[in-house]
């Protein structure tokens, strides 16, 4: 499944461009994601937290930046994730590129998605409209880190929040999903 998602923020695209690159400070942006542990300076682990109505299903992620392109401001990111209950994976690659525009920055995000087992049941007809959603909420809370000041001034997230707080609230599947579904409706009744 291809998907492809972009957003403009008010900031250079260097500045842009550098806090795309420090997953550590951009992974908490990803509603219901948690970096769980740094493997390397190109490899990390993460949970992801989704609910589909009553169900509640866990991700373990493992992330790796597999190329940077600093001249064209484009990484591509490798993302293998399982259901922690075996109920179904997901592979994703993610090519994420920065240009100017205006006087900010414009985000391209190309994801070349495979879901697997339950969860291809579970989100399939409604994860391209899913992803819009997830994809303002990350350039919301991006656009907010930018503006609260560079990463010297600002702590890291997972230094800045105790225990308790660093727990992200899952993603509220079924609510996102019945905005997605609600789009798609409207969309159809409109070009009828």
């Amino acid at each position: 499944m291809q998907l492809s998602n972009e957003f403009d923020v008010a900031a250079s695209p260097e500045r842009t461009w550098a806090l795309l690159n420090d997953v550590p400070r951009v992974v908490p942006c990803m509603p219901g994601a948690e970096l769980t542990r740094v493997v390397g300076e190109n490899q990390w682990q993460a949970a992801l937290h989704v609910k589909l109505g009553p169900i509640s299903l866990q991700f373990v992620a493992d992330v790796v930046r597999e190329e940077v392109d600093e001249v064209e401001r484009r990484v591509r990111l490798n993302v293998k994730a399982r259901e922690a209950k075996n109920r179904g994976s997901a592979d994703a690659v993610v090519l994420s590129t920065v240009t100017a525009a205006g006087s900010g920055a414009h985000v391209d995000i190309a994801t070349d998605l495979t879901l697997k087992g339950a969860v291809a049941q579970y989100g399939r007809g409604v994860v391209p409209e899913v992803a819009k959603q997830l994809t303002a909420r990350f350039a919301a809370c991006l656009q907010q880190q930018l503006e609260q000041g560079s990463e010297s001034e600002q702590p890291r997230a997972s230094e800045a929040a105790g225990p308790e707080e660093q727990r992200p609230e899952p993603v509220q599947g079924l609510r996102l999903g019945l905005v997605a579904m609600w789009r798609a409706v409207v969309g159809r009744v409109k070009r009828d």
